[in-house]
């Protein structure tokens, strides 16, 4: 039994934590994955690190169970019992520590909650529950949620561990320190968000080093009197042969590490990359360190920070509810020449369309990127584009960098959609990342739309994107794609795309869909060009369904004057649509715009 719990010790001196316990075991020649299953396998040498550490004069110890749930340990194939593997690194760790503390670990879950990725809330609560109780079971003396990106997936892990964790609850955030995060304030706000949720201290670990830690830890020392947890690593890594290399030296790491004693932190120690001799480095610079009296100066500068400034809308979005509208899908060149759509673009322009619309690849097709395309329609011919973006080929940072882009080259109209596999398209080998599907795309563009990034960081002013979606009214699960609309419009969409359809029972129940949600809707018409394209579009493409009678009508006549059917077909159901749907969404064969135009001549255009 230790004599004092460890908030009490924290009241009279700076405690240092351990380091690094991937980087040790990796060192040691520990290849299981994940890390944490040492915990069964391999309990010596997870024993032998803690001792390490403990030598090097740490006063507190974590567990080896940091990122292990069910969705890492389903990610990497390995059917282990998480509540088994936390339970035995706690055991161990307490073991270790002697008189000495310990806190269990829990990371997040590893890919992003619903809206924003595919793992269900309700699990995730599940999840961090049963560890959480796992290690209180094998006898730490606190625990940490440590390394969480996103502060509302900590906020989640937080309110479901506090009422099964009777001991200190700490819980620390992944910083991107720059100069726009600092000066807004964002530190600050964090921490007193984390507080509220019922913490009994909070703080930052990983990312970057201890002196770019620093002005961190003082905007976060500035919520009051809890304790502050830093954890730096060891600089910036650099990778050699696929791994990463800290040069950061012991002494300059504890000497900086003090600084942050200043800044105001109560328990200091080090993240990815540091060792026992960084940690003895810290103890020997921290030595007796009684905590920094708090003296809050930066709150006033931090409440008197100025509304962020808004980005000009688009045209689109102006019209959209109030006048029907009509956008034509063009397709992306191959290569580099860009001609036939810019001068299709120009046409459209002409002849009353009201936007462009660009696809992401579809079908896994390799094409130039949207982004460019729509900027060129945009400043060559002055008719807006509405850019899709798929979330199969970039990963969760890529698509923020990417979208960032868009908005500055003044895009402003973003289709979100999850995209085709990779492995039906020109290049079968390709990863897809689906680090998020179009639910948590939409959330994206929807708090940049805030002026925030998904980590909470502003983006320096609201960004203006019209969100687009995309709806099949004629889904074979039709209770899941209901779902999905209604989680999409949750997140903040603004206009919803049909999949091309044929029947006015579909176009009604498409508008009835739309209503219950309540967003304006564009009915997507697609002129056929022959019975093998009727055909195809029915058997081969997913979501198509093409009716019998529009099949049969194109099949009785040549093949010469099939093009003229088809487009008769779309003419008669686009007369349909004034008075029921917001708008039109025409996507012609091959991009051709005189089909396009010959669609938008049957409603006055």
């Amino acid at each position: 039994m230790l004599e004092v719990t460890l908030l009490e010790a924290l009241r009279e001196r700076v405690l240092v934590l351990d380091g690094a316990m991937g980087t040790q075991l990796t060192a040691l020649g520990y290849e299981g994955a994940p890390l944490a299953l040492a915990n069964l396998e391999r309990p010596d040498i997870v024993r032998r690190i803690h001792d390490d550490y403990l030598t090097a004069g740490a006063d507190v110890i974590e567990t080896n169970t940091f990122w292990l749930n069910s969705f890492r340990l389903s990610e990497m194939g390995c059917i282990a019992d998480p509540v088994e593997i936390c339970a035995a690194g706690a055991r161990i760790a307490r073991e270790a520590a002697g008189d000495r503390f310990v806190l269990g670990s829990i990371g997040p879950c590893g890919k992003p909650l619903i809206p924003l990725g595919p793992i269900d809330l309700e699990a995730a609560k599940r999840e961090f529950v049963v560890q959480a109780e796992a290690l209180l079971s094998g006898g730490v003396d606190g625990i940490l949620l440590e390394s969480f990106s996103d502060l509302e997936e900590l906020l989640i892990a937080i309110r479901v561990v506090r009422p099964v964790c009777q001991l200190p609850l700490f819980a620390t955030k992944s910083f991107i320190e720059d100069g726009e995060t600092l000066a807004e304030g964002f530190p600050l706000r964090a921490a007193q968000r984390i507080l509220d949720a019922g913490a009994d201290g909070t703080g930052a670990n990983c990312v970057v080093g201890p002196q770019r830690m620093f002005d961190i830890v003082r905007w976060m020392a500035e919520v009051g009197d809890a304790p502050i947890i830093a954890m730096p690593t060891p600089g910036m890594p650099q990778l050699v042969k696929g791994e990463p290399v800290y040069d950061v030296t012991p002494a300059y790491f504890g000497e900086a590490c003090a600084r942050l004693a200043e800044a105001g932190a109560n328990i200091i120690g080090g993240c990815c990359g540091t060792t026992p001799e960084h940690i003895r480095a810290t103890v020997a610079s921290l030595r007796d360190r009684r905590p920094r009296k708090r003296v809050h100066q930066l709150t006033a500068e931090a409440e008197s920070r100025r509304p962020i400034p808004e980005s000009e809308p688009s045209r689109f979005s102006q019209k959209l509810g109030k006048e029907f509208v009509i956008t034509v899908e063009l397709d992306l060149p191959r290569g580099l020449d860009t001609d036939k759509v810019l001068h299709s673009s120009a046409v459209l322009h002409e002849r009353g369309a009201d936007l462009i619309d660009i696809s992401d690849g579809a079908r896994a097709r390799l094409r130039m990127t949207p982004v460019a395309i729509c900027a060129l329609i945009q400043n060559a011919v002055g008719i807006e584009a509405m850019m899709h973006v798929a979330c199969r080929d970039r990963n969760l940072l890529a698509l923020q960098a990417d979208l960032l882009g868009a908005h500055a080259l003044g895009i402003r109209n973003v289709l979100a959609v999850t995209g085709d596999p990779a492995n039906i398209g020109d290049f079968p080998s390709a990863t897809s990342v689906f680090d998020i599907d179009s639910v948590g795309l939409v959330r994206i563009l929807s708090r940049f739309n805030e002026g925030r990034d998904m980590a909470g960081n502003t983006v320096g002013r609201k960004c203006a994107f019209t969100i687009a979606i995309a709806f099949n009214p004629l889904a074979r699960d039709m209770a899941l794609e209901t779902d999905r609309l209604t989680r999409k419009a949750d997140a903040g969409a603004h206009v919803i795309y049909t999949q091309p359809i044929f029947e006015k029972a579909h176009l009604d129940a498409a508008c009835e869909a739309a209503r219950r949600v309540g967003l304006p809707i564009l009915i997507g018409v697609m002129p056929l060009r022959n019975r093998r394209h009727a055909e195809f579009m029915h058997n081969e493409v997913p979501g198509i369904e093409i009716p019998d009678w529009v099949r049969a009508r194109m099949g009785e006549v040549s093949e010469e004057a099939a093009p003229e059917v088809g487009i008769e077909i779309a003419q008669e159901f686009a007369q349909c649509l004034p008075g029921r749907a917001n708008g039109m969404y025409v996507m012609p064969p091959f991009g051709n715009p005189t089909v396009a135009i010959r669609v938008m001549e049957a409603i006055g255009r």
